[in-house]
């Protein structure tokens, strides 16, 4: 049977060192670029025509389109509307590289903490820095709220300061667990369909099953680490 941890392995296509670093233009970075190319041509091509009564590809566009609008009206409101671009770009990189991760053969450049931490932390930065920018040093109300007894600080405190800043950890390692987890499971049943042969009916129709369920589950931790950022936009833009 096929080592299920091989398929995470990231090869490099273009070998590449500067100053003893290793720059290589890697498999995972293929698939980014991919992933870039993919969601680009689409949101051009199907909104070129810009028709009153949208065809089939620009009816999925303005689907997206509708549903992050939505998700940052809900979680953020009319504050939300200036950061559109940046949580749909998010949320269409997570989206095609958590499906594209399902192509056999592809590599899912989400299943690496790295990949997912990088994004998490830019969410994180990019937050307290507005966080600061709107209301200066009274964002560290954030971590005392207003209204507590100032006896509970020493607890209260040291909670909130923790729970802070171990938000990029639980966004990234939420992403990249279910998307590892998923793809082994996939990997050993597979293995199991091939080295049974014609006996390998049951888990053949196992493994159908939970592609059908990774698919949802490519789309909703997508769904997940968006509608996270979003709630620690509005932490952030709101204080509470």
């Amino acid at each position: 049977m096929a080592n299920p941890i091989e398929q995470f392995k990231i090869k490099p296509i273009i070998p590449l060192e500067v100053g003893g670093v290793d720059i290589s233009f890697t498999n995972s970075a293929v698939m980014m670029v991919i992933a870039v190319v993919l969601v680009t041509a689409f949101l051009t091509l199907s909104v070129r025509s810009r028709a009153l009564v949208p065809g089939r590809w620009q009816s999925m566009a303005e689907v997206f389109y509708e549903f992050i609008a939505g998700m940052l009206r809900e979680n953020v409101g009319s504050a939300g509307r200036k950061y559109f671009p940046f949580i749909f770009t998010l949320f269409m990189f997570v989206l095609t590289g958590n499906l594209l991760g399902m192509v056999p053969g592809a590599f899912t450049y989400t299943s690496h903490v790295i990949v997912t931490f990088g994004m998490a932390i830019v969410v994180f930065i990019g937050v307290t820095i507005i966080g600061f920018a709107r209301h200066g040093t009274h964002f560290l109300r954030m971590f005392f709220p207003e209204g507590a007894p100032i006896a509970t600080a020493v607890i209260l405190v040291p909670i909130e300061v923790i729970s802070y800043f171990s938000r990029p950890f639980s966004l990234a390692v939420r992403l990249f667990a279910n998307m590892t987890v998923g793809h082994i499971i996939l990997k050993v049943l597979g293995g199991f369909v091939v080295a049974l042969g014609v006996f390998g009916v049951v888990p053949f129709a196992f493994l159908g099953a939970v592609t059908v369920l990774e698919f949802g589950i490519a789309m909703l931790q997508a769904y997940v680490f968006t509608i996270l950022s979003c709630i620690y936009l509005h932490d952030a833009i709101h204080m509470h």
